[in-house]
């Protein structure tokens, strides 16, 4: 499709999804005024399509999108790789990694663009090199996936990718076997709203709503959830990751990125963010995390658990019937949709 047509499906989108917010009732958390820096420039080749990211403090780790290895770059904070850490598990399509407590890293194997796998997988890989696979079966059918938090009890939370802004988050219904597979349960879901902030690979008005990745605190008391042009976060005081992700989350602005889809939280509080693309740099919101407050935010409605679904036909408050504006949204998006998937496809 030429960049006219190209245009008016994403003009016919941007319009959808106002319809589709003011049905929803969603709302964007407050925007705080922090700015990125570059901390440096990642040019090493061998890491062109950074999707993961994971920190300690002292060096950030780092995985591509897709990879026929289980592999792992540590960086120093020159962005220089300083070691290559490979397993002899091939996964299909890795989208992010988080860092347990005690070292061990864990790849989402979970990139389905074209929602065909029967099963996704965890990847538990030591510092030493020893890979252990993990299938799992969603409850209902595939998903494409691109977000891992690991709790501080080690449990792995998936959050889906949605252009609709509604992301549905799943976990392991029991002990985790391997190979498995082991069946994931829906837990809840979260609700991310169209932003002005610019950057991503696709029209910002559905790309600040696309959950691309995220991690939790070395603590477990805050959530972060990254869409391609801004991140959110959550306290979780109790480290309980669905609680927080029923809070209004603290959204920090990640414009003009490439392909935003690596995030993660220093210890002291610092936000880390990276693009696809060599050349691109990683960036730090330094303080980030202290634009929390100290107590719980109260739920919002808007996200977290997913609350009783209507039947049939119902109105909002401007008298708009949801159902069909929905599918007039869906339509709309259709084609966008169909924009995003034929670029994903390419890097499956």
């Amino acid at each position: 499709m030429g960049n006219r047509g190209g245009g008016w499906v994403r003009g016919l989108a941007t319009a959808a999804l106002v319809v589709w917010l003011s049905v929803m009732g969603a709302t964007v958390a407050s925007a705080q005024p922090q700015t990125p820096t570059d901390a440096c420039v990642q040019s090493d080749k061998r890491l062109s399509e950074l999707s993961g990211l994971a920190t300690d403090g002292e060096r950030w780790y780092a995985v591509n999108d897709g990879g026929t290895k289980s592999t792992v770059f540590v960086l120093g904070h020159d962005c220089k790789v300083q070691k290559v850490i490979n397993g002899p598990t091939d996964p299909f399509d890795v989208e992010d990694m988080a860092r347990a407590a005690d070292g061990t890293f864990w790849l989402a194997d979970t990139g389905d663009n074209e929602k065909k796998r029967e099963t996704v997988a965890l990847i538990e890989l030591t510092p030493a090199g020893k890979t252990t696979l993990h299938r799992l079966t969603y409850p209902d059918g595939p998903h494409d996936t691109e977000t891992l938090l690991l709790d501080k009890n080690g449990t792995p939370y998936l959050v889906t990718k949605s252009p609709f802004g509604v992301s549905e988050v799943y976990r392991p219904s029991g002990k985790l076997a391997s190979p498995g597979p082991t069946p994931l349960e829906r837990v809840g879901e979260v609700q991310i709203s169209s932003t002005d902030t610019k950057g991503g690979p696709v029209n910002p008005a559905i790309g600040s709503m696309v959950v691309t990745g995220g991690t939790v605190s070395a603590d477990g008391t805050v959530v972060v959830l990254r869409t391609y042009t801004d991140a959110y976060l959550y306290p979780a005081p109790d480290g309980d990751i669905m609680a927080a992700l029923k809070r209004k989350g603290v959204r920090v602005p990640l414009p003009d990125e490439k392909q935003g889809e690596a995030i993660a939280l220093e210890p002291d509080g610092t936000l880390v963010s990276g693009s696809e693309g060599v050349g691109s740099p990683i960036r730090v919101v330094k303080g980030a995390a202290a634009l929390l407050t100290t107590e719980a935010a109260p739920p919002t409605g808007t996200s977290g658990e997913a609350g009783p679904t209507a039947t049939g036909t119902s109105t909002d408050g401007n008298g708009m019937s949801t159902v069909p504006a929905l599918g007039i949204a869906a339509v709309a998006i259709g084609g966008t949709l169909f924009l995003m998937h034929r670029r994903a496809a390419k890097r499956s």
